[in-house]
């Protein structure tokens, strides 16, 4: 079945079984059929407003079924759906509504207060959908879509035309809009439905935020799209997790390591459910232990744990643990279907061979048309030739399994050897006493920069510095081995879950430094 509107992923389910359940969200359950006709309503709707082909809408959502119909019924409109990341701060979040110059800005009601804001403080903001939202240019999200026809709308995409424009975290600066087009991101979600084989009778549970690539790409639309159902919660809960999997008898899920810890830490509610109908688990954006996987192998037995990598710009998803076959510890598996990649040197001019680390640039057909009014950047990151320099270390073995070492920006240049956090880290959290680990960049007076180390201790009475030093260096290179190690609770994390290492960075350089030893 061709399908040239991302916003018709849904297609298969609908035509196959339109009776079916293809959202769950706490008490509410839509089928295949009315989740079609509510998308189509937000379609008509946003073309009531006048909103036309190419214009931009802005969703403000934390997880929740009406993100979904939105989403895809922007699509559907000819319109290009702006995913924002509710947890930006205020001056973010106006940055992005503002340079994607949304006309229209659809919000849940828990966030009316931000949104209305907003809407004041854009002037391309023409029309606030929210309910129990009484600004002087807004329409209540549930009579708005009464108001609308469940047909479809007689609107016509190109492969190339825009469907969405994420924001990156902007780690470096404000958020950068990502221009992903219609047929990429169906290539993308039909990549992912080859590679993990699914049918319609699975069932994925969403715990990662929707408005990130992990939740939308790696879960959401690539189940939508082969017919399968999905149970979205409103956030991350260890218990919530573990009692959905129970009562929706899930068979997948994904996650960051630090959420699966926490699953793991509730034992109660481990004891009190059955996990068996989980098959696989996704597993990324950190470092994942090879205890953390044994761990979650005992805990849901016969799933296979399978590390991803990808990015906003490159796919979003590149590459993928196979769910079955051979499954390498600490690598991220093997390229999607259509991927291309390659491993360069540092002046971006030869290939590498295995095992040597260089960036990977990656070509594909879901790779990003650049960046939202930023040519000089898009120029910069993405070659004529239609590879994109994604700044991460890579290496890929002789199978050819991938395996993320950091960002090239996060490299550390010790008295001239490069130090790989992600390799130091790996090191750290195979002492059984160590749960967490993160390193970074220190200044150095002789070395110029030299590692050091935040750790989370299994128990921190017995904590020892000295003896994970040691540890480090019956295992690694000396000039590699942490300069100083922090003990913490836990490591910080981004709004998206991930490791804020930039947060540790800033710390590792703020704190005294003169007695870093050689």
């Amino acid at each position: 079945m061709y399908i040239d509107n991302l916003g018709y992923l849904p297609e298969i389910g609908y035509r196959l079984s339109p009776d079916k359940v293809a959202i769950v969200q706490g008490d509410v359950a839509l089928t295949f059929g009315e989740l079609d006709g509510r998308c189509n309503r937000v379609a008509n709707g946003l073309i009531g407003l006048g909103v036309g082909m190419g214009e931009r809408v802005a969703l403000l959502f934390p997880n929740d079924y009406r993100y979904v119909e939105s989403l895809l019924g922007t699509m559907r409109a000819g319109a290009v759906a702006v995913p924002v990341n509710i947890r930006l701060g205020y001056e973010s979040l106006r940055h992005v509504v503002a340079d994607s110059d949304a006309r229209v800005l659809i919000a849940a009601k828990e966030l009316v207060e931000v949104a209305e804001r907003l809407a004041d403080d854009v002037p391309a903001v023409e029309c606030l959908v929210a309910e129990g939202s009484r600004h002087r240019r807004a329409v209540g999200y549930e009579g708005w879509l009464a108001g609308a026809s469940a047909s479809r709308p007689n609107v016509r995409t190109g492969p190339d035309d825009l469907c969405l424009l994420p924001y990156t975290s902007g780690s470096t600066g404000l958020p950068k809009g990502v221009r992903l087009h219609h047929a990429g991101q169906i290539h993308n979600a039909d990549a992912m439905r080859r590679i993990f084989l699914l049918g319609p009778d699975e069932r994925a549970l969403i715990a990662v935020p929707l408005y990130h690539a992990n939740g939308l790409c790696g879960a959401l639309l690539p189940f939508l799209l082969a017919g399968a159902s999905v149970v979205i919660l409103p956030g991350f809960d260890g218990v919530a997790v573990i009692e959905a999997i129970d009562r929706h008898r899930c068979t997948y899920t994904t996650g960051v390591p630090a959420m699966y810890k926490l699953v793991l830490r509730e034992r109660a509610a481990l004891a009190r459910s059955d996990l068996s109908s989980i098959r696989f688990l996704a597993c990324g954006s950190a470092p994942v232990s090879v205890e953390l996987i044994e761990q979650l192998g005992r805990t849901f037995p016969g799933a296979a744990i399978v590390e991803s990598y990808g990015l906003t710009e490159g796919g979003p998803v590149v590459a993928v643990g196979p769910r079955w076959g051979i499954r390498k510890p600490g690598s991220t598996g093997l390229l999607l279907p259509d991927v291309e990649a390659r491993v360069v040197d540092a002046d971006g001019v030869s290939d590498l061979g295995a095992e040597e680390i260089g960036e990977l640039w990656v070509r594909s057909p879901g790779n990003a048309l650049g960046y939202h009014k930023l040519p000089d950047v898009t120029a910069a990151r993405f070659t004529p030739d239609g590879w994109l320099q994604t700044g991460d270390l890579m290496k890929v073995d002789s199978d050819g399994y991938y395996y993320f070492l950091g960002r090239r920006d996060d490299m550390i240049n010790c008295g001239g050897e490069n130090v790989y956090p992600k390799e130091v880290e790996t090191i750290l959290i195979q002492h059984p006493d160590i749960v967490d680990a993160c390193v970074v960049a220190a200044p150095h007076e002789l070395k110029g920069e030299a590692p050091v180390a935040f750790v989370v201790p299994r128990d921190p009475a017995v904590a020892d510095a000295d003896a994970l030093k040691a540890f480090f260096l019956g295992r690694g290179p000396a000039y590699a081995h942490p300069r100083r190690i922090t003990f913490l609770e836990q490591l910080p994390l981004t709004g998206a879950g991930k490791l804020d290492r930039a947060a540790l960075a800033k710390q590792a350089r703020e704190a005294a430094l003169s007695t870093l030893p050689t």
